[in-house]
């Protein structure tokens, strides 16, 4: 085995893969280079990768509030790695090319402001009053990934409402001015669910229904209450003309 590859945190469902545990499996068994994609847990967990057994670790700019197009590989000393791009020395002769000064200074800037943020439980408070709203309104509502929360990202909920259709939803909200994610639970030309969902043994008619919220820096308490009055609203008018009338009156009852 030349690499294991895994995600630190699954972007559909924010589930947090043991990290930690896959490095020292890898290092005890195998020389294999162990990567691990950090795109959607970086800014939102604490990370201290000196600690861990992981070699290389994908950063995105975008995801933490810096300039899109930009991001970051981190490299363990001692692990070399082929040039990317020929042609310079750039990045220590492993891609050619000027860099984007402008764009980096962006990273490290939104980088420094993530760290500072990650000591506030603000995002946390905010996911957590969205999920408890919803499940506590909505019957048809459920959870995606476990319910123990400090193995998800805290700043993500996917939500599944059964018996409805995601992308629906997703439109209703859209019109609304609420911005969310089916989470990729929908091929719209195929009308499958989410592959991660299935895998994860969620009913077809649920993992249709699935909705990713994600709570950032900048977001208040008014405009969740706000997200769950409207989502409330829209869930209700979907049902009254859903053909699975039956079910979902069982699911209120």
């Amino acid at each position: 085995t030349a690499l294991v590859t895994i995600m630190l945190a699954q972007n559909e469902t924010g589930i947090l893969f043991p990290m930690e545990e896959i490095g020292r499996i890898v290092r005890d068994n195998s020389t294999a280079v162990f990567h691990v994609d950090g795109v959607q847990a970086a800014g939102k967990i604490p990370l201290d990768l000196k600690t861990t057994e992981v070699d290389l670790f994908a950063v995105s700019g975008h995801k933490l509030y810096a300039p899109k197009g930009i991001g970051a590989l981190y490299v363990r000393s001692g692990v070399t790695l082929p040039s990317m791009v020929m042609g310079g020395a750039q990045e220590g002769g492993r891609r050619a090319g000027t860099e984007p000064v402008p764009s980096i200074v962006g990273l490290g800037k939104a980088c420094e402001l993530s760290e500072a943020s990650l000591e506030s439980s603000a995002n946390r408070a905010l996911r957590d009053r969205l999920e408890d709203a919803i499940l506590g309104r909505i019957p048809n509502a459920s959870v995606n990934g476990t319910g123990d929360r400090s193995l998800r990202l805290p700043n993500t909920a996917s939500i599944s409402f059964a018996y409805l259709e995601g992308e629906t939803i997703m439109a209703h909200l859209d019109d609304a001015g609420i911005l969310v994610s089916t989470g990729s639970a929908c091929n719209s030309a195929s009308h499958t669910a989410s592959a991660v969902l299935t895998t994860m043994n969620i009913p077809y008619t649920t993992a249709m229904g699935s909705i990713r919220f994600s709570v950032g820096r900048f977001n208040t308490e008014l405009e969740i209450d706000e997200t769950v009055l409207i989502l409330t609203e829209v869930v209700d008018r979907l049902i009254e003309i859903s053909p699975y009338e039956k079910e979902l009156a069982a699911n209120r009852s």
